[in-house]
């Protein structure tokens, strides 16, 4: 149950990254649903980081998970992976000003808070 608990968390987080940026950068920039200036290049590069974020730490627990389960029984990367989940949701609810990214991160905070759980 622990590693079905894993594999989803991680999936979850790789995955929300990649469609976040696919719709809250290309498809945007695709459309020109943004018109040029600072507050443009400020959207498109806070959705690009955060969304790299995730895919980034999604593929390397993913990584982890396979290659050395054991490592994530231990405190230091459960406290890692609820720090970061904590994180994203504060900046989810402080910079981003809809709700898809915010319900996507919570499902993720709520996977990772079942996978210190079961511990």
């Amino acid at each position: 149950m622990r590693q079905i608990l894993v594999y989803s968390s991680f999936s979850w987080l790789a995955l929300a990254g990649g469609l976040h940026f696919a719709i809250d950068v290309v498809a945007q920039f695709a459309r020109g649903a943004r018109a040029p200036g600072p507050e443009t290049t400020l959207y498109y590069g806070l959705h690009s980081a955060y969304a790299l974020g995730l895919v980034l730490f999604g593929g390397f627990g993913l990584l982890v998970a396979r290659q050395a389960p054991a490592l994530l029984s231990q405190w230091p990367a459960l406290a890692l992976t609820v720090f970061a989940a904590a994180a994203w949701l504060v900046l989810a609810f402080v910079f981003i000003e809809y709700r898809p990214p915010r319900i996507l991160i919570s499902v993720f905070a709520v996977l990772a808070l079942s996978m210190v759980a079961t511990r």
